[in-house]
């Protein structure tokens, strides 16, 4: 039997696996919503992101962007407890702070196709559910790419 997206979001709500302090801490990895950045006409990239309150997730927990640049993106903490954003970026990672009810703005340098993951590292968020993806298309820059003929591609 197939369960789509909808059927299994009512099925982990009924088994209290949505919500923090119910059966499970927080929601189980890959659960959570599918955001897609906002391109403005400069090429840079826009996002929002989200601690709902009680639910120990990012929402979206996953952005999508349609190539590597530029992102600015704001974190909201909507939660009643304080959380910490490792953020990837060029370089180290970038670090904010959210207290209860905060909001905050990053600008990551993510230069290349793939998956680059985020969470909040503060009191075991992450092992609670407090990870997400910046999840990038494209192709690889030309000065990324190795001299080496095509190769096929699926």
């Amino acid at each position: 039997m197939t369960t789509t997206s909808n059927d299994r979001s009512d099925q982990l709500d009924e088994a209290g696996l949505a919500v923090q302090n119910r059966l499970a801490l927080g929601r189980q990895l890959g659960t959570g919503n599918i955001g897609h950045a906002e391109e403005d006409s400069d090429g840079r990239m826009r996002a929002t992101i989200r601690i709902p309150e009680d639910e120990l997730v990012w929402d979206p927990a996953i952005i999508i962007l349609p190539h590597g640049g530029e992102l600015e993106l704001t974190l909201i903490n909507d939660d009643k407890n304080t959380h910490c954003a490792v953020l990837p970026t060029i370089g180290d990672h970038l670090i904010i702070w959210l207290v209860n009810h905060s909001k905050g703005t990053a600008t990551l340098n993510l230069p290349g196709p793939g998956t680059y993951w985020y969470g909040s590292t503060t009191g075991n968020d992450e092992g609670r559910g407090l990870t997400g993806a910046i999840v990038i298309g494209g192709e690889v820059p030309p000065e990324a790419k190795l001299d080496r003929p095509a190769q096929p591609r699926p």
